[in-house]
């Protein structure tokens, strides 16, 4: 199951735009990975926020007054995504983050948003005090005995 971070510069969101990419990305995210959407699936799949204070692009720092800038980080475990997946994770987060932003259009435009998609190598996940496998969160989402 995903584990989103969106890193945006302290201050560039207001409550309503981190209220949308709170209940639309982690939903999209899953979607993608073919996750039910169940209680289960939904109690695994976590996003948090980071608010950064200082973003520099080539060495210069970024005014405050600037749009905001995105990195969203996704890790699923190894083995959830094909490419197929991974363009269409880029292309729904991306969609996400312009629905929120005040000008949709420049993520298209410029790179302000990176989406990068980290893939946890079976083995190296972990819960219940124990290393979890993608078959051992499958079983979990699906509602059968781990």
């Amino acid at each position: 199951m995903p584990f989103v971070e969106v890193f945006v510069p302290r201050g560039a969101l207001r409550e309503d735009q981190r209220a949308t990419l709170s209940e639309e990305l982690v939903a999209e995210v899953m979607q993608v990975e073919g996750a039910p959407d169940t209680e289960a699936a939904r109690s695994i799949s976590w996003l948090v926020f980071h608010d950064v204070d200082a973003w520099s692009v080539g060495g210069a720092a970024v005014p405050a007054d600037e749009p905001a800038r995105y990195v969203v980080r996704v890790s699923v475990p190894e083995g959830s995504l094909d490419d197929d997946k991974r363009a269409e994770m880029v292309r729904r987060v991306t969609a996400v983050l312009a629905k929120a932003d005040d000008d949709p259009d420049r993520l298209y435009a410029e790179p302000s948003a990176w989406v990068h998609l980290i893939e946890i190598p079976d083995g190296n996940w972990g819960a219940f005090g124990r290393v979890v496998r993608l078959p051992d969160i499958i079983d979990y989402v699906i509602g059968q005995p781990a």
